[in-house]
């Protein structure tokens, strides 16, 4: 078991995501950054979709209740264990009673703490994750975690050994975030569309894991902004009446109203969330061909820098009788 002492901002518990269920409204949900998310929880030993901590800007301070290993992923995030600075790139073991301290991100939004045995909070719907919008999950009424909060964990091999990253995780830094034009492209002149395309965009505060509003020369569609609520999809870019786009994340809403004049390609939305407030990217134009292609390397690229993890842990469970 693990007991908040500190919560930091937007600490909530996530696994990957529930599927399956946007037809009903219910969007996934899951980590804002699932490469650093499935990071994190193999170092300890855990599935990749195992349920983790997520928080943003800072992670706070937690107590061990019972032995288990830890460990960080998502930016550098300034580790301590009973007040000494740790290796935050590798896992730890640490024993009941002992604090854990996560320190501000200087180079990242999201971050992850992944417990041996993985957060064990009730599923709703077929996850753990939290859905902050709709207080769905996590086991703690669908919100944020709060001082003196107990999280049970799961079962785990205590001999287990802590490991350490081979390879780095890929599709990381850049401020290029690649997209598939439309559906709803057609809608904004090809000029506008183009400028969309070439044109600096910042990062606006107004954020959350529901959506990025993006500050930038105004993307006017031709004959407004209202159209018949249709399907979303996280990575969706929205434009409303506003004309600054808004991208849609983790805890998208299913349907919406606005045009959508691209969509963020899967490969890049993880590098697009972890963009802080403030920073400028540009948009590059993708083939839906492309965006497919781009996938498959990122997710063999994802799976080579986990799988030495996964040998290890492996090799290091014990034999059944």
């Amino acid at each position: 078991m693990i007991e908040v002492i500190t919560p930091g901002p937007m600490l909530t518990v996530q696994d990957a995501g529930r599927f399956g269920l946007r037809h009903a409204g219910v969007s996934s949900a899951g980590p804002m950054d699932r490469p650093a998310h499935a990071l994190a929880n193999v170092l300890v030993g855990n599935p990749q979709d195992a349920a983790a901590l997520e928080f943003a800007g800072f992670g706070g301070t937690f107590r061990a209740l019972s032995p288990c290993r830890v460990a960080v992923a998502g930016g550098t995030i300034p580790l301590r264990i009973d007040g000494t600075q740790m290796d935050a790139s590798r896992a730890h073991r640490v024993h009941a009673g002992s604090t854990i301290s996560l320190g501000p991100m200087p180079d990242a939004v999201w971050g992850y703490l992944a417990v041996s045995g993985g957060i064990d909070v009730p599923m709703v719907m077929g996850s753990r994750s939290t859905h902050l919008r709709s207080g769905v999950g996590g086991g703690v009424g669908g919100g944020t975690l709060v001082r003196g909060q107990r999280l049970p964990l799961g079962t785990f091999d205590p001999r287990a050994a802590c490991l350490a990253p081979l390879r780095p995780l890929p599709d990381r830094g850049g401020t290029v975030i690649r997209a598939v034009p439309g559906p709803q492209d057609d809608l904004f002149a090809p000029e506008t569309v183009a400028r969309f395309f070439s044109q600096d965009f910042t990062v606006a505060p107004q954020r959350d894991r529901m959506a990025m509003t993006l500050a930038g020369k105004a993307i006017p569609a031709r004959a407004g902004h209202d159209i018949v609520s249709d399907g979303t999809v996280s990575g969706s870019v929205q434009v409303p009446g506003s004309g600054q786009p808004l991208v849609l994340m983790a805890e998208s809403q299913t349907t919406g109203g606005y045009p959508k004049i691209a969509t963020v390609i899967g490969a890049d939305l993880p590098r697009l969330a972890q963009l802080p407030t403030g920073a400028t990217f540009r948009f590059a134009a993708v083939t839906r061909d492309a965006a497919e292609d781009i996938w498959r390397v990122h997710c063999h690229s994802l799976a080579r820098a986990l799988h030495p993890l996964k040998v290890c842990i492996a090799r290091r469970r014990p034999t059944p009788n």
